[in-house]
């Protein structure tokens, strides 16, 4: 029984191989003037359609990372950082510590390359396979607020808590009422040992407390959080300041 193009492609997407079925009038011509066998011409098509789907699975996950903006850690010229070495950062590269679930938590000026780092480590998660949501603290105190009437906050909430890597970009950079405060607690309790934390913040962990308002809170979210965690001071100057651009 002989099939055209058209069948074989409705094959092939009932076998869910869809990128596959795209691009097998293609894969046709290179079997033909390849002479490929048989083999050789499946072994190419499971090849493809396991590249594409690793690729499409990055970019969702990129999509619902959310993050500002995109720089490798390639990009970061440790030279800058003297609080943090070559060897260092390559191990936080390594993400064992995400394995383990660990938390990070990166305190320093502005500047200093703390948000860099972090969006650095979750590309590298991603291209991983993990699962990573990036949200500041200004962003994600009124989502905790509206999460309980507001479908878009519901569904940003459900990313952050699926989440295998949650990256909290300047924690304390506000204070927090009394509510606010406890609902923040109820996530960071629900993350714990679930999730890895990477945290930044220009206060450290001792200043926590007058910016949320209640020392109980405080006490129980830092018990939590830095029951499994690396704490890493960013010193120097404000990449901004040294690298800005003038107009004149």
């Amino acid at each position: 029984m002989e099939y055209s193009v058209e069948s074989l492609q409705r094959q092939l997407q009932n076998l869910r191989l869809a990128e596959t079925s795209k691009e097998l009038p293609s894969f046709l011509r290179k079997a033909e003037s390849h002479s490929w066998t048989y083999q050789e011409f499946l072994r190419e098509m499971l090849t493809y359609e396991e590249k594409r789907r690793e690729e499409k699975m990055i970019e969702k996950h990129l999509k619902w990372a959310a993050f500002p903006y995109q720089k490798s850690l390639a990009e970061f010229n440790i030279e800058e950082l003297p609080s943090l070495s070559a060897r260092q950062l390559k191990q936080l590269q390594e993400l064992n510590w995400l394995d383990e679930s660990f938390n990070l938590i990166f305190l320093g000026p502005p500047g200093v390359g703390k948000t860099h780092i972090a969006i650095g480590l979750g590309l590298e998660a991603i291209n991983k396979g993990q699962r990573v949501s990036f949200v500041s603290m200004g962003e994600l105190v009124p989502l905790l607020k509206s999460e309980e009437y507001l479908r878009k906050s519901q569904l940003k909430m459900k990313r952050i808590r699926d989440a295998d890597l949650i990256i909290i970009d300047d924690l304390m950079y506000m204070a927090m009422d009394q509510n606010e405060a406890n609902l923040f607690f109820h996530l960071i309790n629900h993350l714990y040992e679930r999730s890895s934390i990477i945290l930044t913040s220009n206060k450290g962990p001792e200043e926590w407390g007058e910016l949320l308002g209640d020392q109980g809170i405080t006490t129980a979210i830092l018990d939590r959080l830095l029951h499994r965690s690396e704490v890493i001071h960013f010193d120097g100057a404000s990449h901004r300041i040294k690298y800005r651009e003038s107009l004149f």
